[in-house]
């Protein structure tokens, strides 16, 4: 059977919870809502699996913050014996419009630390990564500000009808392929 490793990002703890930079745990917490799946603690993340269409969807929030988010990412790699093909990284975007969504095959961190800590870890640019638009309403030097702040009532009604797409790319990645998710679904 097939598996894929899908690695939500985000930081741990209450104070970021509902946060722009944590979208990647929002999606994959939709996703697994969906799909009947439960998180469980395990070593540098909490995993949640389901099977979809013959294929296996482990969901990984990693443990390790943001920015350390490419020690969790090689090990369940490892663990679980994943090719880097099955690898999808969910992530915030700020050059993104709210709700956008872009599905990419590589291509660099572009100033996310997170991202950028995988492609040291794994030391390769060549996987696949789902941004999800946050926006980019924030004044010069206010990046961190805006990507740890709540996400406003707006953008929390609009969420209600996006994360059901978002988890839709997920799955899709899984069942159709990288080309077809971004064909589909990217721009959207």
């Amino acid at each position: 059977m097939k598996k894929f490793l899908i690695v939500g990002l985000g930081n741990i703890g209450d104070d970021y919870k509902n946060t722009r930079h944590n979208i990647g745990f929002q999606i994959l917490e939709a996703l697994a809502e969906e799909h009947q799946a439960s998180f469980e603690t395990q070593k540098l993340g909490d995993i949640a699996t389901f099977r979809h269409k013959g294929k296996t969807f482990i969901l990984l929030k990693p443990s390790t913050y943001m920015n350390l988010s490419g020690k969790a990412v090689k090990y369940w790699l490892q663990q679980e014996n994943i090719a880097l093909e099955n690898l999808l990284v969910v992530t915030d975007d700020v050059h993104i419009d709210f709700g956008s969504i872009r599905v990419k095959a590589k291509g660099s961190a572009g100033g996310h630390n997170g991202l950028k800590d995988i492609q040291e870890k794994l030391n390769t640019q060549q996987y696949a990564r789902f941004r999800f638009g946050v926006g980019g309403n924030y004044s010069r030097g206010r990046q961190a500000d805006f990507v740890l702040g709540k996400w406003l009532k707006e953008e929390t009604s609009q969420l209600i009808e996006r994360l059901p797409i978002a988890a839709k790319v997920v799955t899709t990645f899984g069942t159709d392929g990288l080309n077809n998710t971004m064909n589909t679904f990217n721009g959207k």
